[in-house]
């Protein structure tokens, strides 16, 4: 059997049917995988204390965990050198397989053709996988089983539908169940096949049959089979946790043979004609009640050709009794993904961001979210948990960072300030200066800057820093830097002016009358320039005051000024314009 990776999901199944008393090769048989991988998988869960009498409660994460650790097969993904001699020599083979040669002479004849011997069995597992060798045209007739066992299960096209209020028409699909004893079967329709849709059919079969069969034969499609194959099918991880919640067991059938399912197969054609064909529904709800109406009363008591019964009535008589226990609860579907940790400690999942320890970024790892979980795991290991976020939220736990970058990362201000004060109580309340103001965050490189003085000038050095700049009220860590590099910090501090006892203290020697009264300049540009104006402003106070425009003026203002006594405004204006023509002033 050709290696593949087994996934945790896989072993709790191989687990759980032990326990419900299968043997090595049935288990084997139903999920596709080599007797001997379950039998490890089994030994490595008995020596680490699972008994068979113990129950499906034994199966905890952590014994789970321990024994996919300690089996997990390390194989090659790939064919070998023997299957690619036979890849090469496909179309020999092929000739020879339609002779009806015998494969023993088909390995001895590309012996001689090659050079190399190719053992029997890889030429045995290519002819039959490749170029369908041992095919068989004689059928036989499979028995029903025991009641209220067996449900097949088929995916069919139905046609279009267009709902009211719309007017694009979309493809109907019928996911259809028929029990293999009674016949008796359910129609779920939908516009899609994803896990959810198929999960929700299931759901309201097993409200429709009164309870649960225990073996499901599906077709192969992706919601439920994820690799089809004749021996090593791979189950689709979300549908099989679906299975194991209800108890059931899948059994899927082989990719294009209808004979594993017959009691289904015929069924879609006559669904689609019976039931679907020349019908108008309002929207898809409208048609699914439609179709369970139509399951009870037309094909429940229609009188089958193969069984000669009603189905319905068949049912209610062998089958119903016989059932699982319908599920009480709606079952939370989950999301099963492979996703790789990104460089900023999150991965994305459902179009949210879950933050990762360091340890593992840039691993890939899985994820299953269900409504309220989401849980990370790695190699069957849980590693990480996170509440279930809406589309476009992020959960981010700051202990999956670096201690030196959470705080940043997540605007800590507070444990900031918790480092801050280690370093001492100057720095402390240095700290708490910076950060004062309405966003505290936007300034914690400051704080960061200051910390990192203290790592390369010392804690004793910074601390005396910032004592002395809260002296003086400068909240700077610029600053706190110049002290340092200048060694400012150890200057002794100056002393502060006596004043003498006979120096009055500081007064202006003008009333702030002196200061209201019309502008010196006039910045309008209607009567001509700003000196034109002065002039004409000098001249009329001049002649005002008796002296003659041009002439020198006779009044003590032209000289300076005698001790209390004050400028007059013609005064002021004359020098400022000498001021303007750069004229000596007289003190």
């Amino acid at each position: 059997m050709a290696f593949r990776e087994v996934s945790v999901i896989e072993v709790v199944e191989v687990l759980r049917q032990w326990l419900a008393g299968l043997g090595f090769r049935r288990i084997a048989a139903l999920l596709g995988l080599d007797r001997k991988t379950v039998r490890r998988y089994v030994e490595v869960a008995v020596e680490r204390g699972l008994t068979r009498g113990g129950g499906a409660g034994q199966l905890s994460e952590g014994v789970i965990g321990e024994v996919f650790q300690a089996v997990r097969a390390k194989g090659p993904s790939v064919h070998g050198e023997s299957w690619r001699i036979c890849e090469e020599n496909r179309e020999k083979l092929k000739e020879w397989v339609d002779q009806d040669l015998r494969l023993t002479k088909a390995s001895e004849l590309l012996c001689r053709l090659t050079g190399r011997r190719v053992p029997y069995r890889t030429l045995h597992r290519f002819a039959v996988e490749e170029l369908g060798f041992g095919k068989r045209r004689v059928t036989v007739r499979v028995d029903d089983g025991e009641p209220g066992a067996e449900l097949q299960v088929d995916f069919g096209q139905m046609g279009w539908m267009t709902e009211e209020g719309t007017n694009r028409p979309r493809k109907v699909w019928a996911l259809i169940l028929t029990a293999c004893l009674s016949r008796h079967q359910f129609v779920f329709l939908t516009f899609t096949q994803t896990v959810a849709d198929v999960i929700e059919g299931f759901e309201k079969a097993w409200e429709f049959f009164g309870g649960v069969f225990r073996v499901v034969i599906p077709d192969n499609l992706k919601a439920i089979v994820t690799k089809a194959d004749a021996l090593s099918p791979r189950l689709n991880d979300t549908f099989l946790e679906y299975a194991q919640a209800r108890g059931f067991v899948i059994d899927p059938a082989r990719v294009r043979k209808p004979d594993d399912k017959p009691r289904v197969e015929r069924q879609v054609g006559y669904v689609r004609d019976s039931f679907f064909s020349g019908e108008e529904f309002r929207d898809l709800s409208h048609a699914r009640e439609r179709a369970e109406v139509w399951c009870r009363s037309v094909a429940g008591l229609r009188v089958h050709g193969t069984t000669q019964r009603r189905p319905l009535e068949m049912f209610e008589e062998k089958e119903k009794a016989c059932l699982l226990p319908a599920p009480e609860l709606v079952y939370d579907v989950p999301l099963h993904l492979d996703v790789t940790v990104g460089a900023d400690h999150h991965l994305r999942a459902d179009r949210a961001l879950y933050s990762v320890p360091t340890a593992y970024v840039g691993q890939k790892v899985h994820v299953r979210a269900d409504r309220q979980l989401v849980k990370i795991s790695l190699r069957g290991q849980l590693i990480k948990t996170h509440p279930r976020q809406e589309p476009g939220g992020r959960s981010t736990d700051s202990k999956d960072y670096p201690e030196e970058k959470a705080i940043y990362a997540t605007r800590d201000t507070a444990s900031l300030l918790e480092l801050a004060r280690k370093a001492g109580s100057g720095v402390g309340t240095y700290a708490e200066r910076l950060l004062e103001g309405p966003l505290p965050w936007s300034r914690m490189r400051h704080v960061y800057r200051l910390l990192g003085l203290v790592r390369t000038y010392g804690q004793e050095r910074v601390e005396k820093a910032c004592q002395k700049a809260l002296e003086v009220d400068v909240v700077d860590v610029t600053r706190i830097a110049r002290m340092l590099e200048n060694a400012l910090e150890k200057a002794a501090p100056t002393p502060p002016s006596v004043r003498a006892a006979n120096v009055l203290p500081f007064r202006f020697q003008r009333t702030k009358d002196e200061f209201v009264g019309r502008p010196l300049f006039s910045w309008t540009r209607r009567r001509g320039s700003r000196v034109s104006q002065e002039k004409e402003r000098m001249s009329k106070d001049k002649q005002e005051n008796g002296t003659a425009p041009g002439a020198a003026p006779e009044s003590p203002n032209a000289g300076p000024l005698a001790p209390g006594q004050r400028w007059s405004l013609a005064r002021k204006r004359d020098v400022a314009l000498r001021l303007l023509r750069s004229e000596p002033v007289d003190a």
